[in-house]
């Protein structure tokens, strides 16, 4: 099992991200359209780390990053370690579980989703088993989806304020969305706010 410091973890981790996007692997997607204000990605499916936690909105990222970024720095069965990826993502917890084939319904906790990519060229099979049981590895299906980007501070009140521009420009577009909002992060705390790559999805019907 993984004895690193969290601090000294989570810091490592950080460092990996400092540099923009594109030192790091990210979900292969097409853009379908672009908007003034977003544009329309399909993403083809990609696997995922992710672990629910109870927030506030504001906490949540932290509190995900430090279980997640423990797992693909070597806590896990093999210890073996995997490359960071982007983006960071974190999106609410619904009161139940979304449909499925077979359909589930379960209760869960309020709190928010966190989840780190994976690398290309693992499978459910190949990805090593988290030992931190509240970290679940799944695939994300294709999916569309509406992004804005913007640039800044990760507050709530700039979150929520690009959050109504998005919902405003797809209502605008004739778009119809569901599920809830993903803020998907790809830089680290140390790098300057007007550098940070900030994006907004809504999934699209």
């Amino acid at each position: 099992m993984n004895t690193m410091n969290p601090v000294k973890l989570i810091s490592a981790a950080l460092l990996g991200v400092t540099s923009l996007a594109q030192a790091i692997e990210e979900p292969a997607y097409a853009v379908v359209k672009s908007y003034d204000a977003f544009e329309v990605r399909q993403y083809n499916p990609y696997l995922v780390a992710e672990t629910v936690v109870p927030g506030p909105a504001e906490e949540a990222g932290n509190q995900g990053f430090k279980i997640l970024a423990d797992y693909i720095f070597g806590n896990n069965r093999g210890e073996k370690k995997i490359a960071m990826t982007a983006p960071v993502s974190q999106t609410p917890v619904p009161v139940k579980l979304a449909m499925t084939a077979p359909v589930s319904q379960a209760p869960v906790p309020g709190g928010f989703v966190v989840q780190f990519t994976m690398p290309a060229g693992y499978t459910l099979a190949t990805l090593p088993e988290p030992v931190d049981k509240r970290v679940k590895l799944r695939e994300v299906p294709a999916t569309s989806v509406a992004v804005l980007r913007y640039a800044g501070g990760w507050s709530q009140a700039t979150y929520e304020e690009n959050l109504e521009k998005l919902r405003q420009s797809v209502g605008k577009a004739g778009l119809a969305t569901v599920g809830e909002p993903i803020l998907s992060r790809y830089n680290s705390p140390f790098s300057l706010p007007f550098m940070r790559r900030n994006e907004i999805w809504l999934t699209l019907r």
